[in-house]
């Protein structure tokens, strides 16, 4: 397979929960529940465990029901042999309109009805672009509760079940999971921001804009933005997220408006504003997401920035200032200030901080939030260099023996059993609390190259690769200087050998990280 095409196997996957694309066929399908789909002549069902969607195969038309798993047709007609009125729950289109009477869909603008004998006919049905998908009362929940629409699946596993009829044969279908099978029951919000700059870096390689001019692919946009950018009790532009809800997936104290997030989410909707079809419907959508484009950049640059005269302020910073003109608007306490930033902070350099709340800065260096800043252009270009003068000055501490930390510094004693609720695997300068990632390798590289400073990349992959190899490919090393192989690191990891080699073509070709890298506007 072709590495474009393999892209495209992905992209094609990973479309946001109401809509998905079954690669066995071109049909739109919306689901939660891993599916089963048998087709001949005279069925068409997708189903588990008593939950199913009904399909017209040859129209592209989805019926979700809830009590039956089986719909049969006959004489160029659907007819749902399910129990109770609820069988069909609701009907939908493109749009996100609705028609649902008692529990039943009985007209789609006057286009989808029953008929006198009980059956649903295919000539009566809507256009073909119209789809029928699921909502919260068909979603998957923790404690009765589901998560927003256009979150994006964490990861998926591959069952392999038997065919109906046949047990000597075997089919392989895909559980999504969408938090609910993750450590802490945490839904994900960084893969959603991921996929939408992946799809625009997978247009910009390959020249193929297909994929994301897609119908459905264009839905998914719009309802992950939807989801980012819906109004809340928060007063922020950041993001407003849950303890382990990225890449540091276990409790590590970052809930609320970790970096990380706010500069994928930031990266995000610059790569969602360029792929946008326009039209009139999307005029909202692109107005809110450019104002939040310029107040997210303004909150960032100016409140999770820190650098030695910085700090000198927050020292000298007076509390409990109520006007609007307040300096120090968070309320942040100088003795906040942690001993070990006072004596650790070079003079030459800076970076943006882990996490700003009320009264609370995470005065933590966060790798890949800093990286991806420098990347997206959420940090300025003075910011980015001073970020990159911080790793050089900071070189033992932040690459040490394998590049790079996750976060500097780890969490210890009594705050790791308070922050992490002492996490056996999140133990001192282990795994997200402190430990070094080569994956990280790329997006150092990419922010180098963007800088024109890619001797400090270089000067990263000659290390790892005195040692990834050898250790077969760790998922993460231990200790203050990654000396040791990660006590429960798994080996072979594809996303270390791809951190890796990623670094090393980029290095040899620094074009080609133009497909990541956004340039500042002028206008933000």
């Amino acid at each position: 397979m072709a590495a474009s095409e393999a892209t495209l196997h992905v992209l094609s996957w990973a479309v946001p929960y109401q809509i998905y694309t079954n690669l066995r066929s071109t049909s739109l399908l919306s689901f939660k529940y891993s599916v089963k789909i048998q087709k001949d002549e005279d069925y068409g069902c997708i189903s588990q465990k008593g939950k199913g969607i009904s399909q017209n195969y040859t129209g592209r038309h989805l019926i979700r029901n809830t009590n039956g798993i089986f719909v049969k047709k006959q004489d160029n007609q659907l007819r749902c042999n399910c129990s109770g009125a609820e069988s069909v729950r609701e009907v939908f289109r493109e749009d996100g309109s609705k028609r649902l009477v008692n529990g039943v869909a009985k007209d789609l603008d006057n286009h989808l009805k029953y008929g006198n004998d009980g059956f649903l006919s295919n000539n009566e049905l809507a256009s073909s672009d119209t789809t029928i998908s699921k909502r919260s009362s068909w979603e998957k929940t923790m404690d009765c509760h589901s998560p927003g629409q256009g979150l994006m699946p964490a990861s998926f596993k591959v069952r392999v079940v038997p065919l109906d009829g046949d047990d000597s044969a075997t089919e392989e279908v895909l559980d999504p999971d969408f938090g609910e099978a993750a450590i802490g029951r945490v839904a994900p919000v960084d893969s959603g921001l991921w996929w939408i700059i992946l799809l625009r870096a997978y247009g910009k390689c390959s020249g193929d804009l297909s994929v994301q001019e897609r119908i459905d692919v264009q839905t998914g946009i719009k309802m992950i933005l939807k989801l980012c950018l819906a109004d809340g009790f928060d007063m922020f532009p950041t993001l407003l997220v849950t303890d382990g809800s990225c890449m540091i997936d276990r409790r590590m104290g970052i809930h609320g408006h970790p970096l990380e997030i706010q500069a994928l989410f930031y990266s995000a909707l610059l790569c969602a504003r360029e792929m946008l079809a326009p039209e009139d419907a999307s005029a909202d959508l692109a107005m809110a997401l450019n104002n939040r484009l310029v107040a997210l950049s303004i909150h960032i640059r100016e409140y999770y920035w820190i650098d030695m005269k910085k700090l000198n302020e927050i020292y000298r910073y007076k509390t409990e200032e109520y006007s609007f003109d307040a300096v120090n608007k968070f309320n942040i306490y100088p003795d906040q200030i942690p001993p070990w930033l006072v004596e650790w902070m070079p003079n030459k350099g800076g970076y943006l901080i882990g996490n700003l709340q009320p009264a609370h800065m995470d005065f933590r260096f966060f790798s890949l939030g800093n990286l991806w800043a420098i990347i997206c252009s959420l940090a300025t270009e003075d910011q980015s260099h001073a970020i990159l003068d911080l790793i050089e000055a900071k070189w033992s501490d932040l690459v040490a023996d394998m590049p790079l930390k996750i976060c500097y510094p780890a969490l210890e004693g009594q705050e790791w059993r308070i922050i992490t609720g002492s996490d056996p695997k999140n133990t001192p300068w282990s795994y997200h609390n402190g430990g070094s990632w080569p994956t990280l390798l790329w997006q150092l590289t990419v922010a180098c190259i963007k800088m024109n400073r890619p001797d400090i990349a270089e000067k990263a992959i000659k290390i790892a690769e005195k040692r990834l190899a050898r250790d077969k490919w760790p998922e993460y090393y231990d200790t203050k200087g990654a000396r040791f192989i990660g006590k429960q690191a798994h080996l072979f990891q594809a996303w270390s050998i791809a951190g890796y080699l990623v670094a090393k073509l980029l290095i040899e070709n620094p074009n080609a990280a133009n497909i990541l890298v956004s340039v500042e506007d002028p206008e933000l």
